[in-house]
């Protein structure tokens, strides 16, 4: 048995229940996959990037109905070491990695002031579904995972005034029939985390030549180091967040909205009439 081979097989094993079993769970609630889909499975060079490229080729390898990947990675301009250490992850995974040179960084450095993430996080969505159009894709897989989902939901109360989070699949506003997917999203990050460590390899944590210049100290740091304090007191407190973004009684909200840009309705506005929503 190869290395790759041992790290492909603790993933139906080792990981069956924490991580193979959410993986496709995931797929089949949301809709995610449809026959004949050419993906183009996006990778940063992370652990939770190339575990996804992983359950994607394994899901493909024993699927009943046939789809295309593309194991897409986009250089936005990562050191020598960097892309070096990039490429030999794809070798030591078997992952065929279509490598795509885009001078992000330096684009993004030279345009703006202060913090530059939320322009970088626009701009790479943006090239990727351009990237992944000239591969012939119609649909991104991104390696976004359960924490991201509950992190996101919490910014948005805390930060943003409203209840909302990340959607396991979103129709591309500016590239006709794209969508982007994520697969990972019921699977938790410290599972991936021990995957990590069994595979004993070494993944890139950004590569981002400002992430030691004053671009550490974001909100979603902040939001993270909350729930694990929060889980320190209940262990299972990321998990029934989880569950009650899929649990939420409308009737009992004070206002709500059915999409951006629309105004919040009040329950006023059912209230003396006895309407149920």
């Amino acid at each position: 048995m190869t290395e790759c081979q041992r790290i492909e097989r603790t993933i139906f094993k080792t990981y069956r229940k924490s991580i193979w079993q959410p993986f496709v769970g995931a797929l089949k609630e949301y809709e995610l996959l449809r026959p004949n889909d050419r993906v183009a499975v996006c990778i940063s060079g992370g652990k939770d990037s190339f575990l996804l490229a992983k359950c994607m080729q394994q899901l493909q390898r024993h699927s009943e109905y046939p789809f295309e990947l593309v194991f897409l990675c986009m250089d936005p301009g990562y050191s020598a070491q960097d892309r070096a250490q990039l490429e030999a992850l794809g070798e030591a995974l078997e992952l065929p990695l279509v490598i795509e040179n885009v001078e992000l960084f330096r684009v993004v450095e030279e345009q703006t002031d202060g913090s530059p993430c939320y322009l970088c996080a626009r701009m790479r969505r943006g090239w990727l579904y351009k990237l992944a159009q000239q591969h012939g894709c119609n649909k991104i897989a991104l390696g976004h995972h359960r924490d991201d989902v509950v992190e996101t939901a919490l910014m948005s109360m805390l930060y943003g005034a409203e209840i909302k989070t990340m959607m396991p699949k979103v129709k591309a506003e500016n590239y006709e029939g794209m969508e982007l997917i994520r697969p990972l999203y019921a699977v938790a990050e410290r599972d991936i985390q021990l995957w990590k460590i069994n595979s004993a390899l070494t993944f890139l944590h950004s590569g981002c030549p400002l992430s030691d210049a004053g671009c550490g100290g974001s909100k979603r740091q902040e939001t993270k180091e909350l729930l694990v304090y929060i889980k320190q007191q209940h262990p299972q407190a990321d998990a029934q967040l989880f569950r009650s973004l899929h649990n939420v009684n409308v009737g009992m909200l004070p206002a709500y909205r059915l999409s951006d840009g629309k105004p919040p309705i009040p329950f006023t506005k059912h209230y003396d009439k006895d309407e149920t929503l």
